[in-house]
Formats: structure tokens, sequence, C-alpha cells
């Protein structure tokens, strides 16, 4: 009870149910998006008004391609969409924010391997070497 206290307080909770609500929303609204404008434009050459009106009979059972298709172009517009207005620009924060990384290796001075900073000798040539400080 203890562990799932702490992960309520966290705060991951509220950032997953926030994501959650504008993600439906979201989803909305591309859904709305691609079955009152995409979808009429991409069927004009079929001669129907959208995907949802194409439909395949055999053996008298109908198979419903047309609604797998809108579903289809549904799901590649949200996920270009969320990729390009959200994990696209947080990862270059993310990257921005987060600076160089610190240095863990060196350079052997006998045969240029990277040896570890505090290494004594180095692993590929066997030199003795002075350690660095990792700090």
């Amino acid at each position: 009870m203890k562990g799932f206290r702490a992960f309520l307080v966290q705060g991951n909770i509220v950032e997953l149910a926030t994501a959650f609500v504008i993600g439906t929303a979201f989803a909305a609204v591309v859904k709305a998006l691609v079955d009152n404008v995409i979808n009429p434009v991409i069927a004009i050459p079929g001669g129907k008004a959208n995907f949802d009106s194409y439909v395949a009979t055999i053996n008298g059972s109908k198979v419903l391609y047309g609604t797998f298709i809108t579903a289809l172009v549904s799901f590649l517009l949200i996920a270009a969409a969320v990729y390009f207005a959200f994990v696209l620009p947080y990862t270059r924060f993310k990257a921005r924010r987060a600076g160089p990384a610190a240095a863990i290796t060196r350079l052997c001075p006998e045969c240029l391997s990277d040896i570890p900073l505090a290494a004594r000798r180095c692993a590929f040539c066997t030199a003795v070497v002075t350690p660095q400080s990792t700090a």
C-alpha cells in the first residue's frame, strides 16, 4: 500500500490522466478531419462519398474494408500529428536542456584506444597510464 501511495504522490498519474484526456480530444478532432475532409477528397475517383461505403460481399457476408481504410488513415494522421507536434519538439527540448554528456573514457597515449578515466593500465597495449579523476 505504501508503494501505491508513493506512486500516486509522484505526479505521474496526473500527467498520464491529462495526456489521456488531451489525446482523446485530439483523436476526435483528427477523426472529424479524416471523415469530413480527407476521405471525401481521396474517395472522389471511386465515385463514392467516403471509404465507409466500400463493401465487398463474399459468400453472403459483408466485408467492410472501407471502414478499415478510414481507421487506417485516421491512425496514420494521428500518429504523424502527435510525432511532429509533441514528440519531436519534446526530444529537441530535452536534448538542448541536457547539455553535453560527461566523458567516461580517454585515449591511451600509446595505442590511442579508448580506456576508462580511472584506468592505471591500458587493456589493449598494457601501457602504464596515470588515472584521471571521474569528477
